[in-house]
């Protein structure tokens, strides 16, 4: 019944085309991008570099012409980042815009809404985080409780969202909050698109082990929003934001954020490893190997229009248990200890990823609510 769920999944030869492309520009770009940066993957920030992509046509691609996309295929994407997650390039700025607030604007949202908005994601230029976690709910997004109040022009928003990736660095957060009240535990919720810059708004960074400030706390208090910030159906939150997981739990970057790490090993290893060293790296590229394939049909599943809950949680599952493997073999396989700074490129690459592989199994949802959604929708319980 599991294996079920994935099939091989070949990326079309259209789509193919372009990756050659992409690794030239990413020669000329990262020319002197050093390995330590390329440890964040896609949480390195740089505005410019995501302008760049945007000046390519790299990003929105699948949106339509008529809002500044490509209108290519999501393989072609696919391709795209899948290169830009295992270059290490500083990809964050526009992530969440690119892999989930466009789609989620261009199927739910208004006219104004896409006219207002898409455009200026395709050009690199409007950042969104997602506003989903909140104080004593985690990953339990059924129990959240900032809430939005009707007015005779809009809403008024208090509450607070936390573990929320850039939004000290954002233009807009789409966030799930309360409208209304439900007797089902799924009812009553809705999708607001925030601009952050106003008045009510509080930002505050969380520093992580590595020194990083990724997360933030956000506060609303009082915080006036107009009749364009809903985004979709009042009380339709919690079905729209479910899509919106499966497209952020089953790409490439469910596996590949570690991929600076593998590569400075194998570097760190070279060309005559021993038996131990052999085997472990064989065992690590068949699993990259079966992440990618797992990834890739999620993707075609969602160009289809389908809801691939399952399957996309146990690529994400799956993956953040290769990412969390990989700081410990590489120090089981390599005499060469993790150093913050001062160190060899693979040194401080395993110190990075050593501290920040704690947040793997958090982040896109917990190991403990991916495993619930897997076994029931497996009918295991």
């Amino acid at each position: 019944m599991f294996t079920e769920q994935f099939k091989y999944t070949r990326i079309p030869a259209e789509a193919e085309a372009v990756r050659s492309e992409v690794r030239e520009f990413l020669r000329d770009n990262l020319r002197d991008f050093p390995a330590s940066k390329r440890a964040d993957s896609w949480m390195g920030f740089d505005a410019e570099f995501s302008r760049k992509l945007g000046q390519r046509g790299w990003i929105g691609l699948s949106l339509p012409t008529e809002y500044g996309g490509a209108d290519a295929g999501a393989f072609t994407r696919y391709v795209i980042v899948e290169e830009l997650l295992a270059a290490g390039a500083p990809v964050s700025a526009h992530w969440f815009s690119d892999r989930q607030s466009g789609q989620q604007i261009l199927r739910f949202g208004t006219e104004y809404q896409k006219e207002h908005h898409l455009p200026a994601i395709c050009r690199g230029e409007s950042f969104f985080c997602i506003g989903m976690s909140e104080p004593n709910s985690g990953s339990d997004l059924a129990s959240i409780k900032t809430k939005a109040t009707p007015t005779d022009n809009g809403w008024i928003l208090n509450g607070q969202k936390v573990w929320t990736t850039n939004a000290h660095r954002s233009h807009y957060m789409i966030a799930l909050v309360r409208t209304s009240d439900s007797e089902s535990r799924h009812g009553g919720m809705s999708q607001f698109i925030v601009d952050l810059s106003l008045p009510g708004i509080t930002v505050l960074p969380i520093k992580d082990l590595t020194g990083s400030e990724h997360f933030n706390e956000v506060f609303f208090d009082d915080v006036h929003l107009d009749s364009h910030a809903l985004l979709g159906a009042e009380g339709d939150g919690w079905k729209q934001v479910t899509s919106e997981l499966s497209m952020e739990r089953s790409g490439p970057e469910r596996f590949l954020s570690s991929m600076a790490l593998l590569n400075t090993l194998i570097d760190a290893i070279g060309t005559e490893p021993n038996a131990l060293q052999a085997k472990e790296i064989g065992h690590l590229a068949a699993r990259l190997i079966t992440l990618r394939q797992m990834s890739l049909t999620v993707t075609e599943q969602l160009a289809a229009g389908e809801q691939p809950a399952v399957a996309a949680a146990c690529v994400k599952d799956l993956g953040a248990v290769f990412e969390q493997d990989l700081p410990e073999l590489a120090q089981l396989l390599c005499d060469i200890p993790p150093a913050s700074s001062g160190g060899c490129d693979h040194a401080m690459v395993l110190a990075h990823l050593t501290q920040q592989a704690p947040s793997f199994s958090l982040r896109g949802g917990t190991r403990e609510v991916l495993r619930g959604i897997i076994a029931k929708g497996l009918g295991l319980r």
